[in-house]
């Protein structure tokens, strides 16, 4: 059985201050592990998982099929972003 992805409240808030700050992003949420957000940057892939920073730590856990993708990738930037401040410092490392 497939359950919903669940999406965190500060997601739209997190994609609305990357689209503006000039990033291309895609909300792949769906669940399995896939990181929640495909965000291109002057010539970058990021994968962004998105947790919510008003959370209780427990709260804001990696599931295990996320753990499983964070150690199993071997691709470009994947970060866990807790706010719109950390996406937005997270760009502007790159």
């Amino acid at each position: 059985m497939r359950y919903a992805a669940r999406i965190d409240d500060n997601q739209n808030e997190i994609v609305a201050a990357l689209r503006k700050a000039g990033a291309t992003v895609r909300v792949v949420t769906q669940g399995g592990g896939l990181p929640d957000l495909l965000v291109g940057y002057q010539g970058k892939t990021i994968l962004m998982e998105v947790k919510d920073g008003n959370k209780v730590p427990s709260a804001r856990k990696l599931t295990g099929a996320e753990e499983k993708f964070f150690m199993e990738w071997t691709g470009g930037p994947l970060v866990i972003v807790n706010s719109v401040e950390e996406a937005v410092v997270f760009l502007n490392k790159l």
